[in-house]
């Protein structure tokens, strides 16, 4: 298990990926992203991930570069837009990113939903890139196990992350099996649904116990079960608080009783049936 912010899962490629960092949706461009991911790297987190679609690309690029932190000590994601989606402009979009990012290479690029009819041109443009060196790893993002399978029968590589809505109420029992069977590692946005879970009295039961509160139960729950995940936060003093999570582990009994909690309910869109 992991033991703390630096500790990371082995990718199919040999590329290792931190099993925690900052999330960066909705945060907006300029000093809030700066300040954030400032805070973040400050306190120990390696891993940053942002997307074309947040539009603070720039920030987070400033970030790192004021941060003082060497670049090939940080993991950073970001992710290819729908409207971008196909070849030529997938890897239009990604010189786009990278130019707002100030960075030679990224570590993980997404695809950021599964755009039918052009995910798989889109997918050619990441194995391009990751040929070129460009990126250190691709993968996707909301895709179901049918839109794995489809990419899987036209793929050359196998992406090496998925990375979707994951929380207590939404366990994705059957795409975590089909990734853990492709060697895919499944990573959680909206891991604490949008502050949703944070009455739910399991939960509240058991941060009791361990003196933790809600948040820090089900991002430990997360780790536990193999996720990466990456929470949301502005605030540095809830930064440092998400992360304070390697100093106690969930018990077996703990980890059914939160897995029970499932409702198959999301905050976010279904991807078969998102129209972004």
């Amino acid at each position: 298990m992991p033991s703390s912010l630096k500790d990371t899962t082995t990718l199919h490629n040999g590329v290792k990926m931190p099993w925690f960092g900052l999330g960066v949706y909705k945060v907006q461009e300029g000093d809030e992203v700066i300040s954030a991911v400032k805070a973040a790297i400050k306190n120990g987190y390696i891993s940053i991930d942002t997307a074309a679609l947040y539009q603070n690309e720039d920030g987070v690029g400033r970030a790192i570069k004021e941060s003082g932190v060497p670049r090939e000590d940080l993991f950073i994601t970001t992710k290819v837009w729908n409207t971008d989606q196909g070849y030529e402009s997938a890897l239009q979009a990604f010189e786009t990113s990278i130019q707002k990012l100030g960075l030679d290479y990224i570590d993980l690029y997404l695809i950021h939903w599964p755009v039918k009819g052009k995910f798989i041109d889109t997918w050619k443009a990441l194995e391009k890139l990751y040929k070129d060196g460009r990126v250190r790893a691709i993968g996707v993002s909301n895709f179901h196990v049918h839109h794995l399978k489809e990419l899987l029968t036209h793929a050359e590589i196998k992406p090496m992350v998925n990375q979707l809505e994951y929380h207590p109420h939404l366990t994705q029992l059957e795409v975590h099996e089909f990734c853990k069977q492709e060697g895919i590692q499944l990573e959680a946005w909206s891991p604490l649904k949008r502050g949703k879970l944070f009455d739910d009295p399991v939960i509240n039961n058991i941060a009791k116990k361990y003196r933790k509160t809600a948040a820090q139960v089900i991002l430990r729950w997360d780790l536990q079960n193999e996720v990466v995940t990456i929470p949301k936060s502005v605030k540095e003093q809830r930064i440092i608080e998400n992360a304070t999570i390697f100093d106690f582990e969930l018990t077996m009994e703990e980890m059914k009783k939160i897995n029970g909690l499932n409702r198959n309910e999301r905050v976010g869109t279904n991807p078969d049936s998102f129209d972004l």
